[in-house]
């Protein structure tokens, strides 16, 4: 029995291992790709065999990480519908005034 319970606790950690390596795998791919493409996540998806829900939550990671920037708001040639063209090259993010206004 307790050979047994030690088998299942090391599938589960090879299982997560592999999972982990999965996620930076993928990670790395968009991160990469989006630094030479400006892409909508539906482009991404379909470019790289990434499913999109998974681009998404990438996407999320990467912004906060200050690492991604939306370009602009516009049709996807993918999708024909609105969405943001997003990249990871910090020479095409967009600049934001970050000066204060007093008045």
């Amino acid at each position: 029995m307790l050979q047994h319970n030690s088998t299942v606790e090391n599938s589960l950690s090879v299982e997560n291992l592999s999972k982990d390596n999965t996620r930076l795998t993928q990670l790395k791919t968009i991160f990469q790709y989006l630094k030479e493409n400006i892409a909508t996540a539906s482009m991404v998806s379909k470019a790289t065999g990434i499913p999109q829900k998974n681009i998404c939550r990438y996407k999320r990671d990467l912004e906060q990480a200050g690492q991604l920037w939306e370009i602009e708001k516009t049709l996807c040639k993918e999708t024909g519908f609105k969405a943001w063209y997003l990249t990871t090259d910090p020479d095409k993010a967009p600049k934001r005034n970050t000066q204060l206004k007093l008045f």
